[in-house]
């Protein structure tokens, strides 16, 4: 019997080079789908370039609250109209130093960049660098996806993996603690359980990794992954670079091809 796995490209529309390998990917059917950071000011053109594959692919929406310019400008977000870095983004929270409603303009403003270029609502949405699991990020979708119908999938909490990523799953899953089970309460169907999570520093790792999934990954979970080609824009915005190029490679490559072939696997696609 065959088996059916999601895998999603993260970061479509942060530079050009990123957009084209996903493109690339998904026409040759090595991906589920892709999550969509609408910030910039190339989004309007990345957009076009994706729309003829709405309803064959899943495209998401990949709510962006850290390092890159705020669409919403200045604000107690972000002082000086970029977004905080990952490390110090939830101490304002504590202090009181961020207002709830800059956040979720700023959300807003992201989902609304979204729907006016595609036309339609995102297939599913998760967060850059895992900020949808952020409680005022939680609160959010409740809000703004009330009506039942329109509850897009969220992508959940990560499983356990790699013992030398332990760490970083370990912080992670504490941000995601409650997570699946309160989402899924109000509403959202949740992809779980999330694997991909390895040390870009060690990018060789990518391959076995992949390889587990193909083994192994239930079709309710999801596996993230970060291909892309390496450009002057990626260069400027992203300090994660060259193991994209190794993600694609893989991900593109006849051995992966032939190891889906070999486990009776198929890539679920965006209407999975």
């Amino acid at each position: 019997m065959t088996r059916r796995i999601r895998l999603i490209a993260d970061d479509y529309g942060l530079a050009p080079g990123v957009s084209a390998a996903i493109l690339d990917l998904l026409e040759r059917g090595r991906l589920t789908g892709t999550s969509c950071m609408t910030g910039f000011g190339e989004w309007e053109e990345a957009a076009n370039r994706i729309r003829p594959l709405c309803g064959r692919a899943a495209v998401g929406l990949h709510l962006t609250l850290t390092d890159q310019p705020a669409v919403t400008g200045r604000s107690s977000l972000a002082p000086e109209g970029r977004l905080p870095p990952l490390g110090s983004l939830a101490l304002p929270f504590v202090r009181g130093r961020v207002d709830e409603r800059d956040v979720h303009a700023e959300l807003d403003a992201q989902h609304s960049r979204f729907v006016e270029a595609l036309g339609r609502q995102p297939d599913f949405i998760d967060g850059h660098q895992h900020v949808h699991f952020l409680p005022v990020v939680r609160k959010w979708l409740r809000t703004r996806f009330s009506e039942s119908a329109g509850r897009p999938p969220l992508r959940g909490s990560p499983a356990l993996g790699d013992a030398a990523v332990a760490p970083k799953i370990a912080a992670i899953a504490a941000v995601a603690a409650g997570f699946n089970r309160s989402m899924a309460r109000a509403g959202f169907t949740v992809m779980e359980p999330l694997t991909g999570i390895y040390d870009w520093k060690q990018p060789d790792r990518f391959a076995p990794l992949l390889q587990a999934a193909v083994d192994t990954l239930p079709e309710r979970g999801l596996f993230m992954c970060h291909p892309g080609h390496v450009d002057e824009t990626l260069r400027a915005r992203d300090p994660m670079q060259s193991v994209r190029e190794v993600e694609f490679s893989v991900l593109a490559s006849d051995a992966f091809g032939a190891s889906l072939a070999r486990a009776g696997v198929e890539i679920r696609d965006g209407r999975g």
